[in-house]
């Protein structure tokens, strides 16, 4: 009988695990089941995700415009400015695969991170300014719409940024950024962080927060699921 319920009882426990990651490792994670799995079921998990992002397409359609419109891309260059690291995550959410010009504009952005750092100072342990870059490459990083050599240089600048982050930490001995934690029967994945999931800083929901408003867009909540209290894809 113990044996019988230890799947189910895993299962819950990765349900659980996976509901207080912080949205990048989040995102890690899912990209690295999909990479394991077969193309029926590639082919089935696609109907479900196209089945659940209907419901949001018509409140999403402008932004998803502006998303895969490389003149609107080209204006977000700031990467200083929390209101344009806010746009430009809507921005990789709602990037088409295909839209190779779009994401070239927005390879090229992303690839200043150097003068941003080096120029201007920009503290990326100040309040959530890091959890965003984070954020930001690890959704390029994992974008169909870059090529393979434009998603080699964006997670070589994501290990710069979380190189950075580690080094500057407080604690980088035990800092989220320099192990690898597995959860029995998972994918390894950088562990999650011990702030709340409900922090500002590790929601996508809440980094989108400031985007939403300045582009004076209403976005629906959606309800949340049945093992994640705080959705990662549920901009406000």
């Amino acid at each position: 009988m113990v044996e019988k319920r230890c799947p189910r009882l895993q299962r819950d426990g990765v349900y659980r695990w996976f509901s207080e990651l912080p949205s990048p490792q989040r995102v890690e994670f899912l990209c690295g089941l999909l990479d394991l799995c077969i193309p029926l079921e590639l082919r089935f998990l696609g109907a479900c995700l196209e089945d659940l992002a209907r419901k949001d397409y018509h409140s999403l359609r402008d932004s998803e415009i502006k998303a895969n419109n490389p003149a609107d891309l080209g204006s977000l260059t700031n990467l200083t400015d929390e209101v344009v690291r806010s746009k430009l995550l809507v921005s990789l959410a709602l990037l088409g695969s295909a839209h190779r010009e779009a994401a070239g504009v927005l390879f090229r952005t992303l690839t200043h991170i150097d003068s941003v750092i080096n120029n201007y100072g920009l503290q990326l342990n100040e309040g959530r300014t890091g959890d965003e870059f984070l954020l930001l490459f690890t959704m390029a990083s994992n974008h169909p719409a870059f090529s393979f050599h434009q998603k080699q240089v964006l997670r070589q600048e994501l290990t710069q940024i979380q190189n950075i982050m580690a080094s500057t930490s407080k604690n980088p001995s035990t800092s989220a950024l320099n192990a690898v934690a597995t959860y029995p029967g998972c994918h390894k994945v950088t562990p999650r962080s011990e702030t709340p999931i409900n922090s500002v800083s590790n929601s996508l929901e809440n980094v989108l927060h400031t985007s939403t408003h300045s582009i004076e867009e209403s976005l629906p909540k959606r309800p949340s699921g049945k093992h994640s209290k705080d959705p990662v894809w549920d901009p406000k």
